[in-house]
């Protein structure tokens, strides 16, 4: 197979990661998750115990604050970007840098579709489902009882929504930012594997 490099958004519950630990054992190349934000602390030098989720909200967003820290000729001031602003960043380096070295890769989250939109041999794709199907994946396969799945899904799912938004400037769940959006309650993970190796075969 030809160099491709495979990007996966999901909503929670969508089954999203699974998807794509799936799809890169298919592939037979390396998957990136959560464990990516280890590696980039680490090359980086950030404490990993200061990188939260909660990524912190500026009322004129991330792209503001990037532009008013590289203002005039002394270079950035991390006056103006948060310890996740700043890692976020780091985290973009490290991201592109992979699509430069490695052969081909699945990556699950992290904005990587916005980081690696200008690259050809990239796939993006958008997992999403109804209520109902990802309240019955987080009980049958995350493990949670109902109630606690009702309380989970809402503020996951908008704390990505908000965290993309406001890196990106983009709208998390747009189908224009993706090759492919995929209703996972439609068909199992394995039918969404071929699905994807399907498009990715027959992509211009």
């Amino acid at each position: 197979m030809k160099k491709q490099i495979v990007t996966i958004s999901r909503e929670y519950g969508s089954g999203g990661r699974i998807i794509g630990s799936r799809l890169a054992k298919k592939m037979g190349v390396p998957y990136y998750d959560r464990q990516l934000l280890d590696k980039v602390a680490e090359e980086s030098g950030f404490p990993r115990q200061l990188i939260t989720e909660d990524e912190r909200m500026a009322k004129k967003g991330f792209l503001y604050a990037l532009s008013m820290a590289f203002q005039g000729n002394s270079g950035a001031n991390s006056n103006y970007l948060s310890t996740n602003e700043q890692f976020f960043l780091a985290q973009f380096d490290y991201i592109r840098k992979l699509a430069k070295e490695e052969e081909s890769f699945v990556i699950v989250g992290r904005c990587a579709d916005y980081m690696l939109r200008d690259i050809p041999d990239v796939t993006h794709l958008f997992v999403y489902a109804s209520e109902e199907d990802k309240l019955r994946r987080a009980t049958t396969v995350y493990g949670l009882t109902e109630e606690d799945a009702k309380k989970i899904m809402p503020g996951m799912d908008k704390t990505r929504a908000n965290y993309y938004n406001y890196h990106t400037g983009q709208v998390w769940g747009d189908y224009h930012n993706y090759d492919i959006s995929l209703d996972s309650g439609k068909i199992d993970e394995d039918a969404a594997v071929e699905l994807m190796l399907k498009y990715i075969e027959l992509k211009k």
